[in-house]
C-alpha cells in the first residue's frame, strides 16, 4: 500500500521484468555426465529491430550484445533477463537477405516463468504484445500458464510460480 492507502501499481515494463524471474529448481546430474548448461536457445527472425523492440519493450529483456558479420550478410543479437554467464538467453539470427520464415511444425515454444500469470498478460498487452491463450489453468492440471506470440510468430509460454508440476 501507498502512504495515500491505495495499492501500489509498478509501471508495466517494472511489471514484466518482476514476473520474469530465472527459475530455482535443483538440477539432477548424474555423476558420470560433464558440467553442462544450456547457454541460448537461437530464433530467425525476419526484422530485427522489430524482434529486439518485442523482447525488451514488451517482455523486459536486455540486449546483451549483437554483432553484425557483413561478410555472411546477418546479425547476432543476445536477449534476456540475466548476463549469458549465468543465465541462459535467446539468440535472435537475421538473415539480412531473408524478409520472413516459416515456422515450422517441429517448434513448440520458449517458456518464461512469471510471478502472476494474468498481470503479466495484462503487462504485455499494454505495451501492444499479443496473448494468444490468456492466462488460467491449463487443460488437464492446475499450472496456470498463458502463451503470447512475438512479431514472427514464436510461442512463448508464461508459466506462473508455484503452479508448474502441479
Amino acid at each position: 500500500m501507498s502512504p495515500s492507502g491505495a495499492a501500489y501499481r509498478p509501471t508495466v515494463l517494472e511489471s514484466v521484468s518482476a514476473f520474469a524471474r530465472p527459475h530455482a529448481s535443483t538440477i539432477y546430474r548424474p555423476r558420470e555426465t560433464f558440467d553442462m548448461r544450456i547457454l541460448h536457445t537461437m530464433l530467425r527472425v525476419g526484422d530485427l529491430k522489430r524482434s529486439t523492440d518485442f523482447y525488451t519493450g514488451v517482455l523486459g529483456m536486455r540486449v546483451l550484445r549483437q554483432t553484425d558479420y557483413p561478410d555472411g550478410r546477418f546479425t547476432l543479437a543476445f536477449v534476456g533477463y540475466g548476463d549469458e554467464q549465468s543465465s541462459a538467453v535467446l539468440e535472435l539470427t537475421h538473415n539480412w537477405d531473408t524478409p520472413s520464415y516459416d515456422l515450422g511444425n517441429a517448434y513448440g515454444h520458449i517458456a518464461i516463468e512469471v510471478e502472476d500469470a494474468y498481470a503479466a498478460c495484462d503487462a504485455v498487452t499494454a505495451r501492444g504484445g499479443r496473448v494468444v491463450r490468456p492466462a488460467g489453468p491449463m487443460k488437464h492440471g492446475r499450472t496456470v500458464i498463458a502463451f503470447v506470440e512475438d512479431p514472427d510468430g514464436y510461442k512463448i509460454e508464461f508459466i506462473q510460480t508455484g503452479t508448474w508440476g502441479a
